[in-house]
C-alpha cells in the first residue's frame, strides 16, 4: 500500500463547499482509479488541510497524480484549493489493523 499526503489551503469561504462536494469527487475518483482504497480529509492545527489517500500500490497513486485533473468532479473540487503545500507518496511497511494478506495482518 501507498499513502498519498496532499497538503493545501482552501480559498477563504470555500470550506463548506469543499466538504459538501467531497463525496461526489471521491466517487468519481474511485470510478476512474479503482486502486483508491480510502480517503481522509483532515484539518491541521494551522487551519490548512491534509488529504490522506490510501492506494493499493505506488503505480495506482502515481497514475492518479498524473491524470486526476482530467476527471471533471476532481478538477471542480480542486478549484476550492488556494495553495498547495505539496504532494508526497509514502510506502506502508507495516499496518495495524492490517490489510488482509498484507503487512501487519495477523492472519498472514
Amino acid at each position: 500500500m501507498v499513502i498519498e499526503l496532499a497538503a493545501f489551503r482552501v480559498v477563504p469561504g470555500a470550506e463548506e463547499r469543499l466538504v459538501a462536494e467531497r463525496p461526489a469527487m471521491l466517487a468519481a475518483l474511485r470510478a476512474r482509479f479503482p486502486g483508491c482504497l480510502a480517503a481522509y480529509l483532515t484539518r491541521q492545527d494551522d487551519g490548512s488541510f491534509l488529504d490522506v489517500i490510501v492506494w493499493r500500490d505506488r503505480a495506482a497513486a502515481e497514475e492518479s497524480a498524473r491524470s486526476v485533473g482530467t476527471v471533471p468532479e476532481c478538477a471542480a473540487w480542486f478549484a476550492h484549493i488556494a495553495s498547495s503545500g505539496g504532494l508526497r507518496h509514502v510506502q506502508v511497511v507495516d499496518a495495524w489493523p492490517g490489510v488482509p494478506g498484507g503487512a501487519g495482518d495477523a492472519r498472514s
